[in-house]
């Protein structure tokens, strides 16, 4: 019996986390913000979502994108995800983290609402 099976290892299928739209679209799809796994979203924005522990600053990042969303008029609902499991998919390692039609465009600091409008503009 062998104490290190090397080469043995299981290989596991590693986990995408799917669109709240629930399209079936993955963050693997996504080289630049855009609209492909949602062509029905108004503006090209059918998902976003704000990565956090639940802290202060999470919470601020999660306000400044609501405010930002309504701002600009979108009809989409800004999601809030503090399931640790469900931020490792995203293989985000530092807080909060903004995740905009499946592809996380920023971690690590709390953006202003009008930063947050501008990336949704893009």
């Amino acid at each position: 019996m062998s104490l290190f099976n090397f080469g043995k290892k299981k290989e596991e299928e590693k986990k995408a986390p799917a669109c709240a739209c629930n399209c079936g679209c993955t963050t693997s799809e996504f080289s630049e913000i855009s609209n492909d796994c949602c062509p029905e979203a108004k503006d090209g924005i059918c998902c976003v979502k704000v990565l956090g522990a639940g802290c202060k600053s999470c919470r601020e990042m999660f306000e400044n994108a609501k405010q930002a969303v309504s701002a600009m008029g979108l009809g989409t609902e800004v999601e809030y995800i503090t399931d640790m499991q469900k931020i490792m998919e995203y293989g985000v390692m530092s807080m909060p983290a903004l995740v905009i039609n499946g592809k996380v465009v920023s971690h690590g600091k709390v953006l202003k609402s009008a930063d947050i409008a501008k990336l949704l503009g893009l």
